[in-house]
């Protein structure tokens, strides 16, 4: 076996970390992963968490095609919660888990540095994208038979004509493909609250491909919160050929091999 033939980059949401339990189940779900033989990699947001904290700080909120305006206040926020409280909580659970963990942000190791995210409507303020990566420091934790949790806050990269002073946020679903390309991952899974893309009749999709994800979402089909996690799997199935990509349900504690199964969640594929 070799490890690389067998990598999962995991994307999990605040949602799923928010409670002890549906956390528990996660980590759970990761070691019996890891127990039959894959390499896991996770990625995770916290959107709900930064909503909270915002909200009590009183700091204003905005959003532009589901994407946080994060000011100065704000991305120290982000910073904060993203690599401080649901990181470690995320590591810790893992350890309590029987696997061995370390939390990682863009910045360590510059697994991972921003680029300034441009809309030609608005400016979203610190809100980046992945520029430049190193899985140095990834790939040295596998070998050494920890599991990396990154959070995906980052510092600028530089040459960026904009604001370097803060840490930028960066939406994890958005980050999770080019991080799957970066640390060379087979399969890439996007674990979330939802059994999978469902259709009128809210069937679950087995396969999908950019064509027909495209006519859903004219009809109305892909709608809300599921067409950003829709739109980032197929900007992942378009920078990683021969990566496979699934959104499939985070539940249970078989979760991460239950996402494996054809017969759980949506694969994202060229063809037809």
């Amino acid at each position: 076996m070799t490890a690389l033939a067998r990598r999962i980059l995991v994307k999990v949401g605040g949602a799923q970390l928010e409670q002890p339990g549906p956390r528990a189940d996660l980590c759970r779900s990761v070691a019996r992963a890891r127990e039959a033989g894959y390499e896991i990699v996770l990625v995770h947001g916290g959107g709900n968490q930064i909503r909270d904290l915002v909200r009590k700080l009183g700091l204003p909120e905005s959003y532009h095609n589901g994407l946080r305006v994060t000011d100065a206040a704000t991305a120290d926020v982000v910073l904060m919660v993203l690599a401080g409280l649901v990181n470690k909580e995320l590591v810790h659970a893992l350890e309590s888990s029987g696997v061995r963990a370390c939390g990682l942000s863009g910045a360590d190791g510059a697994t991972f540095l921003a680029t300034k995210r441009r809309e030609t409507e608005l400016d979203l303020g610190y809100v980046g994208e992945v520029g430049r990566t190193n899985v140095r420091l990834v790939d040295l934790l596998l070998r050494d038979g920890f599991l990396p949790v990154i959070a995906t806050a980052a510092p600028l990269q530089s040459g960026e004509d904009a604001p370097d002073d803060r840490f930028y946020n960066v939406n994890a679903d958005v980050a999770a493909g080019p991080l799957a390309r970066a640390v060379r991952a087979e399969t890439l899974l996007f674990l979330t609250d939802v059994l999978g893309v469902l259709d009128a009749s809210k069937n679950r999709i087995e396969t999908l491909t950019p064509e027909q994800c495209a006519d859903l979402r004219v009809r109305g089909v892909i709608h809300g919160g599921m067409i950003p996690k829709v739109d980032a799997a197929l900007a992942a199935l378009a920078s990683n050929p021969g990566c496979s990509i699934k959104i499939a349900p985070a539940g249970g504690a078989d979760a991460v091999l239950r996402a494996l199964s054809p017969e759980v969640g949506t694969r994202f594929t060229e063809f037809r």
